[in-house]
C-alpha cells in the first residue's frame, strides 16, 4: 500500500523544485531584462514584490476552489501555469509593445502556479500513508533548497557556456520540468486528506482555535527567520570574503541553501530517532546564537559564519510547524494548509522588511536590523513551548 504512493512522493519532490524554478530563474535575469528591453530597475525589482504577493492571494483564495475541484486536478493546473509562465516568458516580451508588459504578463501566469504549489504539495505528502510523516514532511521540504541551489548553478553554468544572450532557450528548458511533472500527476495514485465521511474545517471554525492562531504565528516566524537573513546573504559574503557580486551571490545564497536542505534532509533521514519538538527548539536557540553573532559581531567572516550556522537552524523551521500543526488540529484540511503557507509567506516578506527598516533607521547598519529580527526566533521558540504545554 505504501509503495502505491511512493510515485506521488517523488512526484511532489519535483514539485518544489518547481517552485524553486518559479522563484529563483528570473532574478537570475534582472540585469538582462534591463539592457535588452531597456527596462529600468525600479520596474524591474516590482516583478519580486509582485510574483511573492501573487502568491499570497493565490494562498488565499485556494480555500474556495480546490476542495471542490480536487487535489489532482489542482495539481495538473498548478503545474501547467508553471510551465505556461516560463514559456512566455521570452515571447510576450517581444510580441507585445511594452515589454516589461510582456514580462510581468509571463510573471502573473507563472506566479498562479507556484502559489498553488505552495498550498497542495505540502498535504499531498501529507495524506500518502507513511512511516513517519515528519520525517516524509522535512525530506520534502528539502527539495526546494536543492532545487534553488540546481537553479542558480546550472542557469550559471549555461549562462556560462552558452551565454546570457541565449537565456530564452534556458527558461523554454526549465519550463519542460512543470510539464512533465504536471502529466506525471494525471497519472499517479492521490490518497484523501480526509478520511471517508469527514469534512475538512473551515476558516471560521480554524479562527476559534487558539492553538491555531499559535501555529499561525510559528509559522511567520518560520519564514521570517528564514528570509530576514537570507535576504541580506549576498551582502555577508561580498563584505566577510571580499569577493565580487557574482561570487557573493554564489556564496552567500547557495551556502545558505545548502545548510538549510542539508537540516531538512538530515531530519528526513533520522527523523524517527528524534523528538521534533526538541529539535525546533534547539534549532531555534541556534538561530538565535547565529543572529547575535551576525549583528553583534565585528568580523565580517563572523558574519558569513553567522549566515550559515542560521542556514542550518531554520531548515527545520517551516516543515516542523507544518507537521506539528497537522497533527495537532485533525480536519485542518485545505483551509489549515493553505493559511499556514500564507502566514510563512507573510513572513518570508516581513522578515527582510523588518531588518531593512531598522536598518534604514540606524543609518543603513545592518547589523541593527538583523538584530531586531531576533524577535523571530525567540517567538518560534515560545510558540513551540507553548504547544508542549497543550499537548
Amino acid at each position: 500500500m505504501k509503495d502505491k504512493y511512493k510515485k506521488t512522493i517523488y512526484a511532489c519532490f519535483l514539485g518544489y523544485i518547481v517552485q524553486a524554478i518559479v522563484n529563483n530563474f528570473v532574478p537570475l535575469l534582472f540585469l538582462t531584462f534591463q539592457s535588452t528591453y531597456n527596462i529600468p530597475l525600479s520596474k524591474i525589482t516590482m516583478l519580486i514584490t509582485f510574483n511573492f504577493g501573487l502568491q499570497l492571494l493565490v494562498d488565499l483564495v485556494s480555500v474556495t476552489f480546490v476542495d471542490r475541484i480536487g487535489y489532482r486536478v489542482s495539481m495538473v493546473l498548478a503545474h501547467a501555469m508553471a510551465a505556461l509562465g516560463l514559456a512566455a516568458l521570452p515571447i510576450l516580451p517581444e510580441l507585445l509593445p511594452d515589454p516589461f508588459a510582456g514580462v510581468l504578463t509571463a510573471v502573473t501566469i507563472y506566479a498562479v502556479g507556484g502559489g498553488l504549489l505552495e498550498v497542495l504539495v505540502s498535504p499531498v505528502v501529507e495524506a500518502c500513508p507513511t512511516d513517519n510523516k515528519e520525517t516524509a514532511m522535512s525530506l520534502l521540504h528539502s527539495f526546494y533548497c536543492w532545487g534553488h541551489v540546481g537553479v542558480v548553478l546550472l542557469s550559471t553554468l549555461f549562462f556560462g557556456i552558452f551565454g546570457i544572450a541565449n537565456w530564452r532557450i534556458l527558461a523554454f528548458v526549465w519550463a519542460l520540468v512543470p510539464l512533465c511533472n504536471g502529466i506525471l500527476f494525471t497519472r499517479v495514485p492521490m490518497a484523501s486528506l480526509m478520511k471517508e465521511g469527514e469534512k475538512g474545517l473551515t476558516i471560521r471554525e480554524l479562527a476559534k482555535m487558539k492553538i491555531f492562531w499559535v501555529f499561525m504565528l510559528m509559522m511567520l516566524c518560520a519564514g521570517a527567520s528564514e528570509q530576514a537573513v537570507s535576504q541580506w546573504a549576498s551582502t555577508f559574503a561580498e563584505k566577510g570574503l571580499g569577493v565580487s557580486k557574482t561570487v557573493g551571490d554564489l556564496a552567500g545564497p547557495m551556502a545558505f541553501a545548502v545548510l538549510m536542505g542539508t537540516a531538512r534532509a538530515f531530519y528526513g533521514k533520522y527523523g524517527e530517532k528524534l523528538n521534533l519538538e526538541r529539535f525546533m527548539a534547539g534549532s531555534s536557540i541556534l538561530c538565535v546564537i547565529s543572529y547575535l553573532c551576525i549583528s553583534l559581531v565585528s568580523n565580517p567572516l563572523f558574519g558569513l559564519i553567522g549566515c550559515g550556522i542560521c542556514g542550518l537552524s531554520v531548515g527545520i523551521m517551516w516543515p516542523g510547524t507544518f507537521s506539528k500543526a497537522s497533527a495537532s488540529i485533525k480536519r485542518g484540511g485545505t483551509a489549515l494548509f493553505a493559511l499556514m503557507a500564507l502566514a510563512g509567506d507573510l513572513g518570508c516578506s516581513g522578515g527582510p522588511t523588518l531588518a531593512g527598516m531598522i536598518s534604514s533607521a540606524f543609518g543603513d547598519d545592518l547589523k541593527k536590523g538583523i538584530l531586531a529580527a531576533v524577535c523571530f526566533p525567540l517567538l518560534l521558540l515560545a510558540g513551540i513551548l507553548l504547544c508542549k504545554k497543550s499537548g
